[in-house]
């Protein structure tokens, strides 16, 4: 969707040289008239990265962490949702790979597991710059591997407005990843608060997966330019997303895939998010 174009009720606004615009442009002209002053400013602006490491091995074949948060870090991300993450596993010579890329960038790290792996354990982490109000890894149904979605709720902006930024990565195959999908969407309907969920979802935009997640009320975010995210030297497939519950809670500013061909076979992608 090109910046500026209005968008149907309940999902998220876009900005164009400054100007918001939204379906409730009608209320505002008529505050206008009534001698009211609309709100002219965003309650908060939220910085959100998403990254599927490989647990740091490159495309070279080469794991170094270091190299995973010199992409990330000019981000300057409020919260960041990584997949494939080790901790205490041989293959990645016993690292805690969350602490350590939450060392690198100065943020507060969290570790949800999957499973059992090589003497450690496999999983997904959030880290983050902002207040933690707390830290949820929902279960979600088992396919070959089992998976969860990592919660973790932030206050964001002067008012401490919670917030919660969900990690996900689905796995694997499109009956696998519709339960998963079904049933996080079933754990989130009773949140009251805004929902940010991002990450690898294993799935197009156009399949019943996504349909899904739509169905359930997730606004699913368009990308600025290119929208491809795997494999990250020749991007063919748009399967990394970020997605928005409810839409209109939210004002889209920029959304975009890094340009990062080496550090892991996934870009990146990252958001800004104005809140209302």
């Amino acid at each position: 969707m090109p910046q500026g174009e209005v968008t149907e009720q309940g999902e998220a606004r876009r900005t164009m040289a400054g100007m918001k615009i939204s379906v409730g442009a009608p209320l505002v002209a008529l505050a206008l008239f009534c001698g009211v002053a609309p709100p002219v400013e965003a309650q908060a602006t939220l910085r959100v990265a998403a990254y599927n490491i490989k647990h740091g091995l490159g495309m070279d074949s080469v794991i170094d962490l270091e190299r995973v948060a010199n992409v990330l870090r000019p981000l300057d991300a409020d919260v960041i949702t990584l997949q494939e993450m080790d901790t205490g596993v041989t293959r990645t010579q016993g690292v805690d790979q969350a602490h350590r890329l939450g060392e690198l960038l100065g943020m507060e790290a969290f570790f949800g597991d999957f499973m059992p792996y090589q003497g450690g354990e496999y999983g997904m982490a959030v880290l983050s710059r902002l207040p933690v109000l707390g830290v949820t890894n929902v279960r979600l149904p088992d396919g070959e591997e089992p998976r969860t979605a990592l919660e973790v709720r932030v206050a964001v902006g002067p008012d401490s407005r919670p917030v919660s930024v969900v990690g996900i990565h689905f796995y694997m195959t499109p009956e696998e990843r519709l339960a998963q999908a079904d049933s996080l969407s079933r754990y989130f309907a009773e949140v009251e608060h805004p929902v940010v969920l991002a990450g690898d979802f294993n799935s197009r935009r156009g399949d019943i997966v996504l349909g899904n997640l739509r169905e359930h009320g997730w606004f699913v975010v368009d990308k600025d330019g290119p929208i491809e995210t795997f494999p990250s030297d020749v991007p063919a497939r748009e399967i990394d997303f970020v997605m928005l519950r409810p839409g209109s809670a939210f004002e889209v500013v920029e959304h975009r895939v890094i340009a990062e061909a080496v550090a892991s076979d996934h870009r990146p992608i990252f958001i800004v998010l104005r809140l209302w």
